[in-house]
């Protein structure tokens, strides 16, 4: 697989997001066995970046990655967060980034993933609890420890990043981006003014860009803990809306005869060598599929037929969740 820069830390083009293994989506946490070969085989194929966090589970999904990488952890650039969960008394659903909370949460994690360092240790969303400047301060001093190699901001915009850029250099901002999420369209020259990279998560529209889903009824069979059950875009009248999307997404596929993901991940490797979609799976053949999307070649004119259709309906996250999203 090709590689690609976020900062000055490199890494295989395209990741895997493990939240799905355990958190999140129907099945999660019912065959951990299988999620610990999808990701062997992931790198196997060459995919480097594996993306976890405290709160997946919460904190199973630490675990389950840090089995999965026991002899095998100098092959990969492993990913974590902090900052959902509070380790200083907030309570539930509140942000916590202070330093007291991110300095037993790094201790937590590394204990979970079975390591002695993170290579990359996003801040999960904006703490607006706490200024962003003592939050890169800790942080710096994590790099300082050897506990953690490179910072990054999860779902921050411009001022907040460029305050937290100001201490300490910011390797990586992951954020939702996709076919049918484009606001970072707005932020990405921002990021390349500061030789920031972009790790984009949901990169397959939360599994509809690859026509999993073609029915409300098919919404209905998912477990009631599945994200996607009350998500804005799979209901009522936007999901029909959406479908009209997809199948604009296919056809593009039926022409280069490659499948929709891999179209829709081509797509965002085409927007720049600074960006690393982390497609989540937790199955072999899905990561084999999601790998193969760094062979497929769109020409110019498909790449514009795409940018070209409308964004999806609905937010990209429910109204609570917005809440906790800078823009």
């Amino acid at each position: 697989m090709r590689t690609a820069k976020l900062g000055a830390l490199e890494v295989g083009r395209i990741g895997l997001g493990a939240m799905g293994m355990s958190d999140g989506y129907s099945g999660a946490g019912s065959d951990d066995a299988e999620s610990v070969r999808t990701i062997h085989r992931a790198i196997d194929l060459g995919v480097t970046l594996i993306d976890t966090a405290e709160v997946y589970g919460p904190y199973v999904n630490e675990e389950l990655v840090g089995r999965a990488l026991k002899g095998r952890r100098d092959q990969v650039v492993l990913a974590t967060k902090f900052g959902l969960i509070s380790h200083t008394g907030r309570g539930a659903g509140k942000p916590d980034s202070s330093p007291d909370s991110i300095r037993t949460a790094v201790d937590g994690s590394l204990r979970r993933l079975g390591t002695d360092h993170i290579d990359l240790y996003y801040q999960h969303r904006v703490d607006p609890g706490t200024p962003i400047e003592d939050t890169m301060g800790v942080l710096a001093q994590l790099v300082t420890d050897g506990k953690i190699r490179y910072v990054g901001l999860s779902e921050a915009w411009a001022d907040t990043i460029r305050r937290a850029h100001a201490v300490h250099p910011v390797t990586a901002l992951q954020s939702e981006y996709s076919l049918w999420t484009r606001d970072q369209d707005e932020i990405l020259p921002l990021l390349r003014e500061l030789g920031i990279g972009l790790v984009a998560y949901s990169p397959l529209g939360r599994g509809f860009l690859t026509g999993a889903l073609r029915t409300p009824a098919d919404v209905e069979k998912l477990d009631d803990s599945d994200m996607r059950k009350n998500h804005p875009r799979f209901t009522g009248e936007n999901f029909q809306r959406n479908l009209r999307l997809a199948d604009q997404v296919q056809a593009v596929a039926d022409q280069v005869g490659a499948t929709s993901a891999q179209v829709a991940l081509a797509w965002l490797l085409a927007q720049g060598d600074d960006i690393v979609p982390i497609p989540g799976t937790k199955r072999v053949s899905r990561v084999e599929e999601n790998a193969a999307a760094d062979a497929v070649t769109l020409t110019p004119e498909q790449i514009a037929t795409l940018t070209a259709l409308p964004v999806a309906e609905g937010g990209h996250h429910t109204e609570e969740q917005m809440q906790m999203i800078e823009r």
